[in-house]
């Protein structure tokens, strides 16, 4: 970002460092795609479902999605009112089932047409979609006419997870759209939406403007992500989150009352115990939200200090121990 203010540079997208990031993401994912940029994933998330949506239409979604309970209805106000019909889910996740249960439930004209689904990658529970998983959700995709957009706001620490390279897990498992974060991976500010289907991204930069996303200084929104793809630091920062998270989870692993709530398998642990137990965690200055099961959520940061988890480690242990 510093290296970008140096000099000018033409406004709105014109300037080298959008090239050069978009291209920068091509390279990523081995893919001519179509690129753009935003300020926030919120604002990623709705206008990319907003472009693959009429207003009659409706998007599928796991009913802990965060498109779902945490964006103050933002993809129904982008799309002019196309709805979420929820999937309920234990861990996040939407299959095939579910989604051919939903597209297939009605088919008259006084109920919002399926069009799109989406998914979270990793989930709002901490899991993570395998390639084979994204794969058979795309096939069903694909046979009900639906398009597939994929919310990757930590999609970097999914890529840590599985090994395996951006392309495979998304548009070669059958990803249409990525919206891939860069704000919750270190990044100041900044999102990416990523269309494989280049058809889907037709006047998208009409609505970035309509919407209130088009930087007249784009190039400190897009030059950030040059350095972070081509250095590596992207997948670097990841699995430090990662690993973080599975300090935590075996650190805390077989103690009495406490238990892992889901597999800490990205940047998340969600972990049960005792209600007095959370009090006394929060007594020693501890804060953490516990909206999702009840459970205790701990997400770790592309900076996460290993020595303070190791500290939420032995405090854990401690509290576990008294009688």
């Amino acid at each position: 970002m510093a290296e970008a203010n140096q000099g000018s540079e033409p406004a709105y997208g014109n300037d080298s460092w959008t090239a050069k990031a978009s291209d920068a993401f091509r390279a990523l994912f081995e893919s001519d795609c179509e690129v753009f940029f935003a300020f926030n994933g919120t604002a990623a998330n709705s206008m990319a479902l907003a472009a693959l949506c009429q207003s009659y239409h409706s998007v599928i979604c796991s009913d802990a999605a965060h498109v779902e309970t945490d964006e103050c209805g933002a993809p129904e106000f982008f799309s002019n009112g196309s709805k979420l019909l929820v999937a309920p889910s234990t861990d996040g996740k939407l299959t095939p089932q579910a989604i051919r249960a939903i597209a297939t439930n009605r088919n008259d004209i006084h109920f919002p047409k399926p069009r799109v689904v989406t998914i979270t990658q990793p989930t709002e529970t901490g899991q993570v979609y395998s390639v084979h998983e994204i794969a058979a959700i795309s096939a069903t995709c694909r046979e009900l006419g639906l398009s597939l957009h994929m919310d990757g706001a930590r999609f970097a620490n999914a890529c840590a997870s599985l090994g395996c390279s951006p392309a495979d897990t998304s548009w070669r498992a059958g990803v249409d759209v990525l919206c891939f974060g860069g704000t919750k991976n270190g990044m100041a500010v900044g999102e990416a939406i990523i269309f494989f289907n280049r058809k889907l991204a037709e006047d998208f930069d009409y609505r970035c403007k309509q919407a209130g996303q088009l930087a007249s200084k784009m190039r400190f929104l897009s030059a950030p992500w040059v350095r972070m793809l081509e250095s590596g630091a992207w997948l670097r920062n990841a699995a430090h989150g990662n690993a973080c998270a599975k300090l935590l989870a075996d650190g805390v692993a077989g103690l009495p009352g406490v238990a892992l709530m889901f597999p800490a398998q990205a940047n998340a642990v969600f972990l049960t115990m005792p209600a007095a137990a959370m009090d006394a965690l929060r007594a020693r200055g501890w804060q953490f939200y516990t909206f999702i099961g009840g459970g205790a959520r701990f997400m770790f940061a592309w900076d996460a200090d290993r020595t303070r988890v190791q500290a939420l480690v032995d405090d854990i242990r401690a509290i576990a121990a008294t009688p």
